[in-house]
């Protein structure tokens, strides 16, 4: 049974999205603090956190910010602030996913499933190298000339897929697809802003990039 931490502080809307979710078999504790947050996900570990913006104490900004260099298992933001700054800015401080509110429960549900399906071990465990990185999808661990690699959820999937794919065109709606579990609707940044993210993290320089490469109008490809 999947863990799931809900930080929501509408009282209604968390009893509601709580009762839902354990409707369909998920173990859902609920905190109204975002403060109080950042100390239960370190500590507790769970397997997904659904995480609101607006939160007393400190917003969810903050939150992913604070404990996503320790927790690796998805953060999904479910918030009311639905423009896209407000995703990038989700996106950039580590979310795998973003919501607006109000939200249909199947969607929900179904973002949830895609969510933890990555974060679950790939089976056997499997190994690639590509130059200097190693990524063990067993163990979803990535490093680079042995030193590891600090990756959210969605990155190391992301790496898996394009390390994986080497000399193929990976377009961007196999990328959402991994990521998001939707296609790619012509207007979504996430995926090029998670390209980016990557590419820092693996010295790829976004200018003269040597490892993944933009394919212009279709997606991109790991050359190295």
């Amino acid at each position: 049974m999947a863990e799931i931490l809900l930080v929501e502080d509408d009282v209604k809307l968390s009893r509601l999205v709580k009762e839902f979710l354990e409707g369909h078999g998920y173990e859902v504790t609920v905190e109204v603090r975002g403060d109080r947050a950042v100390d239960r996900i370190l500590q507790e570990n769970p397997n997904l956190v659904i995480l609101d913006i607006m939160l007393p104490g400190v917003n969810g900004f903050e939150v992913c910010q604070r404990v996503r260099s320790a927790f690796k298992n998805p953060i999904l933001m479910l918030t009311a602030r639905g423009d896209e700054a407000d995703e990038l800015t989700g996106l950039e401080a580590g979310a795998d996913d973003y919501l607006s509110k109000p939200v249909r429960p199947d969607l929900l549900l179904a973002r949830i499933k895609t969510c933890l399906r990555r974060s679950q071990d790939y089976g056997a465990s499997r190994k690639i190298k590509r130059g200097s990185i190693t990524i063990d999808a067993g163990r979803r661990t990535a490093h680079e000339d042995g030193r590891p690699l600090d990756l959210t959820t969605a990155e190391f999937d992301l790496l898996w897929l394009m390390a994986n794919s080497a000399g193929r065109i990976v377009t961007r709606d196999q990328i959402s697809n991994t990521l998001h579990g939707r296609e790619w609707d012509g207007m979504d940044r996430s995926v090029d802003l998670c390209i980016s993210r990557l590419r820092k993290k693996i010295g790829d320089d976004g200018r003269k990039p040597e490892k993944i490469r933009s394919i212009r109008g279709t997606g991109y490809m790991w050359v190295s």
